[in-house]
């Protein structure tokens, strides 16, 4: 499997132990598009970068991180078809594939440690979509504009 990741300044140590972490499994491919230092830099030029490649079926699957996760986690979920699931538990990264088919990974790197952030990459990477019931509302958020049961129109 293909992995893209990306963070900016604030979740670059992060991203490195994540990395560090899927290239010892050698089971993954994996892309870093960034940073590649601790100098500051814009999440949302990394987050678009990832959330494209994903929307685009470049990758199947990423990992954002940012200080917080929230920056990177608005702007992919921008895009149709990628639903970024900002993750700061074993619980939350394993019901973001669950139940709603999450392919980008967000974690904040001033909010939670490695030892925590690697084991719900491991989660993420592996829980598989349970399907069923929860396909239908995996297709209400990729539908044009959805709101209480009816669409909603410009004007």
């Amino acid at each position: 499997m293909d992995i893209i990741l990306g963070s900016d300044h604030g979740g670059f140590d992060l991203k490195e132990a994540c990395k560090s972490h899927l290239e010892t499994l050698q089971i993954y491919r994996v892309k870093d598009i960034g940073v590649f230092s601790l100098d500051s830099s814009d999440y949302p030029e990394v987050a678009h970068r990832v959330a494209r490649a994903i929307a685009g079926g470049e990758y199947a699957c990423g990992i954002l991180v940012c200080g917080t996760g929230l920056g990177m986690s608005i702007v992919a979920n921008r895009y149709k078809g990628v639903r970024a699931a900002l993750c700061h538990n074993l619980y939350t990264a394993r019901m973001s594939r669950l139940h709603n088919d999450a392919n980008i990974l967000v974690m904040g790197g001033r909010v939670i440690g490695a030892g925590l952030a690697l084991e719900m990459v491991d989660i993420f990477l592996t829980v598989p979509f349970e399907g069923g019931r929860h396909i239908k509302r995996i297709n209400q958020i990729d539908s044009e504009a959805y709101f209480g049961g009816k669409k909603l129109t410009a004007g």
